[in-house]
């Protein structure tokens, strides 16, 4: 019995190892846009979030077809809260006919969907990853997939050692596949990271029990911009309209 079982376990490790068929991808990438159709195009160059405390501070929205990495440096920084914002505000969005479809890659399985009400949840797609590079590789499917208005990659909780594996290559990649679309790519880290991102902030908070305890504490949140390289992205966008 015992070598039957590691026939058996060696005979499942060798599946695991093969690479997956392209049908298979190409069966997921339909299922995706089965469940998530996509939203209308807007010509806006921005992605009105909902969060005016978070709208006004970096001038309007979200940049598309960009890059926006947000530096959470303090580990009770309210991140986990703005997720949650972020993810119900999209669903409560009045300009597109249907919700906007959101997705989340959790690059350390932390994420704790309990807060968000079923009608959040229909529209989120909930990648949960263990490693950061498993992260970047659903975010490099999921932006060539093309259905989603809003990606947020989160990696604040990934150790420091594992993020610094990822090469700078890694990042414009992401880039160039974002910046032909109108998607928003949200990349949250622990400390500046992403050589690509056209807008950094850093989301500067030091939350206690106290906070939460406050009536309406996630507009409690303070963001100060770090690098903007919009004007230059917007006025490519505008030549090419």
């Amino acid at each position: 019995m015992a070598a039957s079982g590691k026939v058996d376990d060696s005979t499942r490790a060798a599946r695991l190892r093969r690479p997956v068929p392209a049908s298979s991808v190409v069966d997921l990438r339909n299922l995706l846009a089965e469940r998530f159709p996509h939203a209308p195009a807007s010509a806006e160059g921005r992605l009105i979030t909902g969060l005016s405390f978070l709208d006004q501070t970096i001038g309007g929205g979200l940049p598309k077809g960009a890059i926006t990495e947000l530096i959470s440096p303090q580990v009770s920084a309210g991140s986990a809260s703005l997720i949650h914002a972020l993810i119900q505000a999209q669903r409560g969005a009045v300009v597109p006919v249907v919700p906007r479809p959101v997705a989340l890659i959790d690059g350390r399985d932390s994420f704790d969907p309990q807060p968000l009400g079923n009608a959040c949840l229909r529209h989120l797609l909930w990648v949960r990853c263990n490693k950061a590079f498993e992260a970047i590789k659903a975010a490099d499917l999921l932006l060539r997939d093309g259905n989603f208005t809003l990606l947020i990659v989160d990696l604040v909780l990934n150790p420091p050692e594992e993020l610094r594996k990822i090469p700078q290559t890694s990042w414009y990649r992401l880039q160039r596949l974002v910046e032909p679309t109108s998607a928003v790519c949200l990349v949250l880290t622990h400390q500046s990271m992403v050589g690509s991102a056209q807008l950094k902030i850093v989301l500067e908070n030091l939350w206690t029990l106290e906070t939460f305890e406050k009536d309406n504490a996630i507009s409690r949140l303070q963001f100060r911009i770090q690098r903007s390289h919009l004007s230059r992205l917007e006025s490519a966008m505008a030549g090419a309209s």
